[in-house]
């Protein structure tokens, strides 16, 4: 899958979001990036990063740059072959990624 078409199916899995996630998007960049920094995924395989400040832990007089979504193409197409499996994949990512944000840590995630 090119990058056009990986990026079209991320554009699409946040048309997809339900409306109350829409709050949550504010102040969000998402972007593809091809790869996690070596640090970040510390040996393991990472789909997606959060970069923030989680909403639960602003207080009134937060400002502040926008928080950031990555989701690393390279990953998902090594891991998936189907192309259904790489939307589901990037949706999942993308939502899982958007918990951080709102504060739930990897064990609150609803899936």
């Amino acid at each position: 899958m090119d990058r056009a078409v990986f990026e079209a199916a991320v554009r699409d899995a946040i048309e997809s979001l339900p409306d109350e996630f829409q709050p949550v998007l504010e102040n969000v960049a998402i972007v593809v990036e091809e790869e996690p920094d070596p640090a970040d995924a510390g040996g393991s395989v990472l789909f997606g990063l959060y970069h923030g400040v989680p909403l639960n832990e602003r207080g009134s007089g937060y400002t502040g740059l926008p928080d950031r979504v990555e989701i690393y193409r390279g990953p998902i197409l090594r891991s998936f072959d189907a192309v259904h499996e790489i939307v589901a994949e990037i949706r999942d990512t993308l939502i899982h990624e958007l918990g951080h944000h709102m504060g739930l840590s990897d064990d609150e995630m609803p899936y």
